[in-house]
C-alpha cells in the first residue's frame, strides 16, 4: 500500500478532520527528517508509517472517555502512541492532558520540537521511570513496545497511584504473555485485536492485584 493509499485508508477508518490529516502529515515530515540521526523507527517501517505507526498508536483514542483527564506515554520513543493520542484527542475535542516519558534526551528533544512545532498541549519528561521510586498520579497508562508485560504490571503496581487503566500493545506472544501473568497477578481487562495486525492484541486493564504467594 503506497503513502496516499494508506493516508486515504486511515482517513476511511478514523474520520478525522482535514485539520488533523495536515497536522499528522506535518508530523510524518519532521519524523522521516529527524529519523536519520536518531533512528527513531525502523528504516524498514519509513513507508508504512501511515499504517505501521499512526493509526496503530490512534486506535487507543476508542479507550479513552470524556473523563479520563491525564494519560502518560511510558517509553513514548518517536511519540507512537502518546503524541497520536494527544492529536486524535484534540481532534475529537476531548480535554486530555498528555506526558510522554522517554529517558533519552535525543529523543525527548525531539519531542518537545515536534509539540511546539504542532502547536499541542503536552508535557515531555526525560526520565527512566525504572530508575525512581517517584508515585505516578495519572487516570491512563499506555505503552507501546516498551517492556514485557510482567514488568508493566510490577511496575504499575509499584509506582502508580490513583490510576483507572493501563492500555498495552502485545504483539503475536500477546495471549500466552497474558496466559503466564495470570499466575501472579489477578488482572481485569478487555482486549480487542489490532487493527493493524490481527496477530496483535491492544488490552485495556483496569485492575491489577498482585496475588498471594
Amino acid at each position: 500500500m503506497d503513502r496516499l493509499d494508506q493516508i486515504s485508508s486511515f482517513n476511511r477508518f478514523t474520520q478525522v478532520s482535514r485539520e488533523t490529516i495536515k497536522t499528522l502529515v506535518k508530523f510524518e515530515n519532521l519524523l522521516i527528517k529527524a529519523n536519520k540521526s536518531l533512528n527513531l523507527i525502523g528504516k524498514s517501517t519509513i513507508n508504512q508509517i501511515w499504517q505501521r505507526h499512526i493509526l496503530d498508536s490512534f486506535q487507543v483514542i476508542d479507550f479513552i472517555e470524556d473523563n479520563d483527564k491525564t494519560l502518560i506515554d511510558l517509553g513514548s520513543g518517536a511519540g507512537f502512541p502518546g503524541l497520536i493520542i494527544a492529536i486524535a484527542a484534540k481532534d475529537r475535542k476531548i480535554p486530555l492532558k498528555v506526558s510522554l516519558m522517554d529517558k533519552s534526551s535525543k529523543k525527548t528533544k525531539f519531542l518537545k520540537e515536534v509539540i511546539s512545532e504542532l502547536d499541542l498541549n503536552v508535557e515531555v519528561i526525560c526520565q527512566n521511570i525504572l530508575e525512581t521510586d517517584k508515585k505516578i498520579m495519572k487516570h491512563v497508562f499506555v505503552a507501546r513496545a516498551f517492556k514485557p508485560l510482567p514488568k508493566i504490571l510490577e511496575l504499575i503496581h509499584n509506582q502508580a497511584q490513583d490510576w483507572k487503566k493501563i492500555i498495552i500493545f502485545l504483539g503475536k506472544t500477546g495471549k500466552n504473555e497474558l496466559l503466564q501473568v495470570s499466575k501472579k497477578w489477578d488482572i481485569e481487562y478487555k482486549q480487542r485485536i489490532s487493527v493493524t495486525n490481527i496477530d496483535s492484541l491492544v488490552i485495556n486493564i483496569n485492575k491489577v492485584k498482585k496475588k498471594i504467594e
